[in-house]
């Protein structure tokens, strides 16, 4: 039988799990290394992408980052949470506000010397990255669209540090080679941008009484319900162009089964979207729009499935 004091020690690493949303590192880090593999670096072995150690050191000091951007948003987020998320929210508060401060800061600092290990400019990038999260979440984060624009943005550039970790390499007067590789990229980050950006407006509409009460000027908040619907059907209606050009200009290979189910998907999305007027309704939408992001994650191997029935030799080829 463990002891009470294992008991609460146990309690409090479930809750700083909870704070950082342990869960969703190792899907950020697995969707990284499938981007470089599939997507942002094709042309390069799997083996060699695998093995970089300073590709490893970006994507953990990425994921470090964005653990503790959770950390600071938690802590911010307190009391809102409180009526938003009361069970969740009690779970967090097993580790003290000062605990949350500390690991942040810690965090942080082993960001910094990783980033530094790297090179300046990758110093440099996770410094603004870390200071552009803290200011979303102490300032704009409260005020309608740019709030919504500025956490999806933040939620995407993990991706492109890869991007450029990959491409500065490059000669300028080489880029024009890899125009069409370019094309897909950014379609792919067109996509999951807007995706991440109906999902935080979703969200509005699901926190609307805790926002309300610690005066975020939220979109539903500040311009009412329709409004924010009006304006999610109109993003959802713009993911049909990166899905085209994914599908019929570009080759994605399988993964166009994927993005074709998403527009399925989505199209009974916006049905159920006007349908909808209470928490429970607004929380299964963003499930499943957080379901067709994970999913995403896991089908970036379709753009070359054989990988699974032939790892060895594409590792090594």
């Amino acid at each position: 039988m463990l002891s009470r004091q294992h008991k609460l020690l146990l309690m409090k690493i479930a809750s700083l799990f909870s704070v950082v949303r342990g869960y969703n590192i190792p899907v950020i880090i697995l969707a990284q290394y499938l981007s470089a593999v599939f997507i942002l670096a094709p042309e390069k072995r799997a083996l060699d992408i695998l093995l970089d150690f300073n590709l490893f050191i970006l994507v953990f000091a990425s994921s470090l980052t964005i653990a503790s951007g959770y950390i600071i948003n938690n802590f911010y987020d307190s009391q809102k949470d409180l009526i938003n998320r009361p069970n969740k929210s009690m779970l967090d508060r097993l580790v003290s506000q000062k605990t949350k401060l500390n690991v942040y800061f810690t965090l942080n600092f082993i960001v910094a010397l990783m980033a530094l290990f790297v090179s300046w400019r990758v110093f440099l990038f996770f410094s603004g990255y870390i200071f552009f999260i803290w200011f979303y979440s102490h300032k704009i984060k409260k005020y309608p669209i740019i709030g919504n624009l500025t956490a999806a943005l933040l939620a995407v550039l993990p991706f492109f540090a890869i991007l450029l970790y990959f491409y500065t390499r490059i000669p300028f007067e080489e880029i024009e080679n890899y125009r069409r590789q370019l094309g897909v990229i950014f379609s792919h980050a067109s996509f999951l941008f807007l995706l991440l950006l109906i999902r935080e407006m979703i969200k509005d509409l699901e926190n609307l009484k805790g926002d309300l009460a610690n005066d975020y000027k939220t979109i539903p908040i500040v311009y009412g319900e329709e409004i924010s619907k009006i304006t999610i059907t109109v993003l959802t209606i713009l993911t049909a162009l990166p899905v085209y050009a994914l599908i019929d200009i570009y080759d994605v290979g399988y993964m166009d089964i994927y993005f074709y189910s998403c527009l399925i998907i989505l199209i009974f999305f916006l049905l159920y979207l006007w349908k909808s007027n209470a928490k429970p309704q607004f929380l299964l939408l963003h499930n499943v729009l957080k379901f067709l992001i994970v999913a995403g994650v896991f089908c970036i191997v379709l753009i070359n499935p054989s990988v699974l029935w032939h790892g060895k030799r594409l590792l090594m080829v």
